[in-house]
């Protein structure tokens, strides 16, 4: 069964941090790009970050370009999106999506989400 699993979302304060998880099953990372996504409540879904997998070049919004980073481990399957500096802004729901090679939007797969809350 094909599966994206995200996880490490939660509620944290404004300059906290936090790493969220997206753990890939049922097919192989290696030939996959991975892009996070947010949806905030009222608002459209709007892209984060992405890794592609054919050279390990990433992608960041404006809004979290220097806060987020991005990363990609095969061995374990799994991708990472480290968030520092977290902003009230930055809640939202986070996805991650699988992307054939580069990061061109076009997703094959797409994961559950998981609740990102930044709040005092």
């Amino acid at each position: 069964q094909v599966q994206l699993v995200e996880s490490g979302g939660g509620l944290v304060q404004p300059g906290g941090s936090l790493r969220l998880s997206c753990a890939a099953s049922g097919f192989t990372l290696d030939y996959y790009a991975i892009g996070w996504f947010r949806q905030a409540p009222g608002k459209e879904r709007e892209g984060v970050s992405c890794i592609s997998s054919t050279d390990g070049s990433t992608e960041y919004a404006d809004s979290v370009k220097d806060r987020f980073t991005i990363s990609k481990d095969n061995a374990k399957n799994t991708a990472y999106l480290q968030m520092n500096d977290l902003k009230p802004e930055d809640t939202a729901v986070y996805y991650c999506a699988a992307e054939p090679g580069t990061c061109l939007g076009e997703v094959d797969y797409w994961g559950q989400g998981t609740q990102v809350t930044v709040s005092s």
